[in-house]
């Protein structure tokens, strides 16, 4: 047995080949291995270790085998390798070669540079003939690209251009995101990712992550280790059965874990070869796509109960017997039957974060504590009314309790009362508490029933209005206006994505409440002109809080995530709202400065993570900032020699 780059090759691996080579006449020798060349050996190192790789293998492989080839190839080449032959009970092993110089170069998307590499990369790497003769550096292939992009009308096309450039060129990819991130986080994140999802399996190209079924149970722990890279620090993982407001895409929800981990690197720098998407399929309930001949996933109806169980629970801890106990795994779209019972399941045990239900909760708390800039008053001497008391409306409502009691001193269950939650049912009252799922129960007070939204705001008269209900146009004009009849500057929050299940626009909130609401929504949206003035609405998109937070959770080595974590993830990311940002109505920081605002959101949740014992990093650095700025990736190129 011999190691070529941490892969391992044995007999059995050299036994699939000769297995092909069932009848013979002529003796040739097993497979040559040409390892990959590391990409700063020198040129003149690539025949040298070919060779004496060759030369091991001879020395290792069993004895020469006797083969027959019956068969050629195009140019009367013989079929060495029985791929002619080759049938599904019969099958080969392919080798590949890969070799860090030349045309391969050009396809990994980890080195490659395209026209930037220099002429002496040109010389040194192989690469002359195969690339055009002008040399184009970094910011002008980013002028270039962003040119291609905007030339597509439809916004799939342009994710599409986007995920393609990924694949190519890694390094471009996320210099052209971090640069043009207000342009384009709408169409690697939300709402585009949503369609994308959708359509998932008509526009699969290549895989971008680890596909999980029930045909790896027993298993994941060395289909884990297929996975090219070892040192994973964040690992993004869904089941796909709550997509957005999308519902169940199965397997097509691999898009979600893919855009994540693609701002975890853009906004947090998270290093690429750290993040690991997964998307665990147990199946689909979406009858459309189990009639979908593009469907990529396990047409069967979904698993639940033990069955369910057994494979998240083996594949949690074959995560943390590869990776080690301080890899940060993200929940994401999880339906809430699922989502609430994972996070208490493995929040004891692993470091385990739900971006649905605690990423949403921190972004809201942060823009509502901006907020209070512009009306005035403390959150607890607020009232608050959510319609969806789902993983995100819970979530949210818990995290804003939490705030008011550790500011108050009140008893969590006392600041509970100041929050209010309509359902599919209406209101969430005490008679209707023996029907409740068990997340829904500490938000039942004392109040008549009531069916209607409408008549919930007026007879609750909030001051701030929450919509994570995945339902589109719910908070209607009467909805408004009753807002704004009790409320000088009415807190309207429409959370829901993509767009079209946005609770309302910014136009409609704004134009119905007279130019009175001060407006956030989940979806990005233009600004608005109304009686002569232009309100630019806040976007309260998960992106401001979990880079950041992810990126605080590993500089500090930390081994759980702590509720205070999330306080001090809201805190960093309010405080990081200029007077002038208030002026012009917005409650949340210009993405622009994305990079910073991570950083600072990271130096807060470390410094919070060495507070409470859960960091392992030690010493806790001077300054945290610094420091977290220090750690993140850059994607500048790097010269190759």
């Amino acid at each position: 047995m011999f190691s070529l780059n941490g892969s391992t090759f044995t007999n059995n691996s050299l036994c699939g080949v000769s297995r092909c080579l069932t009848q013979s006449s002529r003796r040739v020798s097993a497979p040559m291995v040409v390892a990959a060349v590391n990409s700063n050996s020198k040129p003149g190192d690539r025949n040298v270790m070919a060779n004496a790789l060759t030369e091991n293998a001879l020395t290792e492989s069993p004895a020469p085998v006797e083969l027959e080839t019956k068969s050629t190839i195009t140019g009367g080449v013989g079929d060495v390798y029985g791929e002619d032959s080759a049938t599904e009970d019969q099958s080969i092993t392919p080798w590949v070669l890969s070799v860090a110089s030349g045309y391969s170069l050009l396809r990994n998307p980890h080195y490659n540079k395209g026209l930037a590499f220099t002429e002496r990369e040109r010389d040194s790497h192989y690469l002359r003939g195969l690339l055009p003769p002008g040399v184009v550096n970094h910011d002008i292939q980013v002028k270039k690209m962003m040119n291609s992009i905007r030339q597509y009308d439809v916004p799939l096309q342009r994710y599409m251009a986007m995920m393609d450039l990924q694949e190519m060129n890694e390094r471009l990819f996320y210099k052209l995101l971090i640069e043009n991130v207000e342009e384009l986080l709408p169409i690697v994140y939300t709402p585009t990712v949503g369609e994308a999802c959708q359509k998932y399996g008509s526009i699969f190209r290549r895989p971008q992550g680890l596909f999980i079924s029930l045909k790896e149970k027993g298993k994941i722990h060395e289909v884990l280790k297929n996975w090219p890279e070892k040192k994973i620090q964040v690992i993004v993982v869904t089941d796909g059965e709550r997509i957005l407001g999308l519902g169940d895409l199965g397997c097509q929800g691999m898009g979600i874990p893919v855009g994540k981990l693609s701002l975890y690197t853009a906004l947090g720098g998270i290093r690429p070869s750290a993040c690991l998407p997964v998307t665990i399929d147990v199946g689909t309930n979406n009858e459309n796509l189990l009639n979908d001949e593009f469907y990529i996933g396990l047409r069967r109806r979904r698993a639940t109960g033990q069955e369910y169980a057994e494979l998240l629970d083996e594949f949690m801890y074959a995560v943390k017997q590869n990776y080690g106990e301080k890899v940060l795994i993200q929940f994401e779209d999880f339906a809430n039957h699922n989502a609430f019972d994972l996070l208490a399941k493995y929040g004891t045990s692993h470091l385990v974060f739900n971006d649905d239900i605690q990423g949403t909760a921190s972004v809201v708390l942060a823009g509502l504590m901006a907020a209070l800039n512009l009306v005035g008053g403390t959150l607890a001497e607020h009232t608050f009314l959510f319609l969806g008391a789902g993983e995100a409306g819970t979530g949210i409502a818990e995290l804003i309790a939490l705030e008011m009691s550790k500011q108050t001193g009140i008893p969590l269950e006392e600041t509970r009362k100041k929050i209010w939650m309509v359902d599919s049912k209406g209101l969430i009252v005490k008679s209707r508490m023996e029907m409740l799922q068990h997340f829904k129960r500490p938000w039942a007070h004392d109040h008549e029933p009531v069916r209607e939204l409408v008549n919930a705001v007026k007879s609750i008269k909030p001051t701030v209005l929450i919509g994570s209900s995945g339902a589109g146009r719910t908070f209607t004009k009467e909805v408004v206006q009753a807002m704004a009849t009790f409320n000088e500057k009415p807190i309207i929050f429409a959370l829901s994505n993509p767009t079209s299940q946005s609770e309302c626009t910014a136009e409609e909130a704004y134009t119905w409440s007279e130019g009175q609401a001060i407006f956030a929504s989940g979806s990005p949206f233009a600004p608005v002109e109304y009686n002569g003035k232009v309100y630019a609405s806040g976007q309260a998109n998960n992106a401001y809080i979990f880079p950041g937070f992810g990126l605080g959770l590993i500089i500090s080595g930390a081994i759980r995530v702590h509720d205070d974590m999330l306080l001090a993830a809201s805190e960093a990311l309010a405080e990081q709202v200029s007077q002038e940002n208030f002026e012009k109505g917005l409650i949340y920081p210009p993405f622009s400065n994305i990079r910073k605002i991570s950083a600072h959101i990271a130096a807060k949740v470390a410094a919070k993570a060495y507070e409470l014992g859960l960091a392992t990093r030690l010493p806790e650095p001077k300054d945290l900032v610094a420091y977290a700025e220090s750690c993140m990736y850059s994607p500048a190129y790097r010269s190759y020699r």
